[in-house]
């Protein structure tokens, strides 16, 4: 199935799905992709003013959806609870794409005083999935599609110190890499939990490859222009993949019937850059049962939220 296209998407009707960070970029086609195959899509995300606009852009492009608006910050976790309960009134979930995140940013802290990039990308996914867990079971066979990147594979393991306070010198790329990671540390021991649950929850993973979102751009350039930030956004131009291509990995992931849990999706392409979605081999630190088990004990920790 290497030639897996968004035709290839099933008929969503009666399934809701709830994706992250949709206004723009690998989330906002995914939504728009969702709710084109029938899904009632709950529309996550921090500014609110921006929600609204995708919203509004997704009903012009995919007449009759059905969308919920839902404002999120991962970065705060008092955020993060307020929104999984507004998300859990509207009943079961049967979809979530953890899709949000920031990129090689300046040494920053969430409210919560964690390191950004671990906060946002890893730490509130994971309180989010948590507090969504209830829903999601109740849908009778639900997807947790969790988002990393080709980044993971660029560092040896995970710091499993306190991410409040963090020891040596800050190097936003390492830090991007070990979020992401994390974030498939988190799939594998996810799904291996909800089965030893019994819980009809399935987690899988996906990447985008080298796409050209405005990750690069949001990131690096965090607070004012730089010289590396504008190479790393001509670079994203010139070679990396369309949005709408670079989607279809967690797209696959969230709607293929039948995927085996810890599964990996991502671009089939020379060095899994571009291409057509298919599964892929995750980074062999992720692939450590023992350090997912005490990343995720490390998590719990962190954010107060506590799973089955």
């Amino acid at each position: 199935m290497t030639g897996w296209t968004l035709a290839d998407v099933p008929d969503l009707t009666g399934r809701r799905a709830l994706v992250t960070g949709v206004t723009s970029g690998l989330g906002e086609v995914t939504a728009r992709e969702l709710a084109r195959a029938g899904a009632e899509v709950v529309l996550a995300a921090r500014n609110r003013e921006k929600l609204a606009g995708t919203a509004q852009s997704l009903r012009s492009e995919v007449p009759g959806a059905r969308l919920v608006e839902l404002q999120l910050d991962l970065a705060d976790l008092s955020s993060v609870r307020r929104a999984a309960a507004a998300a859990a009134e509207l009943g079961a979930l049967d979809i979530l794409v953890n899709n949000a995140g920031v990129m090689a940013t300046p040494e920053e802290r969430t409210r919560d005083g964690f390191e950004l990039q671990l906060g946002t990308n890893h730490l509130g996914h994971f309180a989010l999935t948590g507090l969504l867990l209830e829903p999601l079971a109740a849908s009778g066979d639900a997807r947790v599609v969790t988002v990393s990147s080709l980044m993971a594979r660029t560092v040896r393991g995970m710091s499993l110190e306190d991410p409040r306070n963090p020891s040596g010198r800050y190097r936003k790329w390492n830090a991007y890499g070990q979020s992401k990671l994390a974030n498939l540390l988190f799939t594998f021991e996810l799904d291996r939990r909800a089965r030893g649950a019994g819980l009809p929850v399935t987690a899988v993973a996906a990447h985008p490859g080298y796409t050209e979102t405005n990750l690069v751009d949001n990131g690096m350039n965090m607070g004012r222009r730089t010289i590396n930030g504008a190479i790393g956004v001509a670079v994203t131009s010139l070679v990396g993949q369309s949005v709408a291509q670079g989607a279809t990995p967690q797209i696959r992931a969230a709607v293929e019937p039948g995927l085996a849990g810890g599964t990996y999706v991502g671009p089939q392409g020379p060095f899994e850059m571009h291409g057509a979605p298919g599964y892929v081999t995750p980074p062999r630190p992720a692939r450590d049962p023992e350090l997912a088990a005490r990343l995720w004990e490390l998590s719990e920790r962190a954010t107060g939220v506590s799973f089955p």
